[in-house]
């Protein structure tokens, strides 16, 4: 039971980690911003892609 409870940790921290840095990316200014915040994600879960924009 105690190794299902760490790996439950594991992943909130990381879904709190990259809503933090979905944040943080949002509200990039620069291009230097925003590729350090993607760095980050593709850190954490490199399969990730930001969103499309609808047109």
């Amino acid at each position: 039971m105690g190794e299902r409870q760490s790996e439950l940790r594991r992943r909130r921290s990381r879904a709190k980690k990259m809503a933090k840095l979905k944040a943080r990316l949002a509200k990039a200014k620069t291009n230097n911003d925003k590729d350090q915040a993607l760095k980050k994600i593709h850190r954490i879960s490199p399969w990730w892609k930001a969103p499309v924009a609808a047109s």
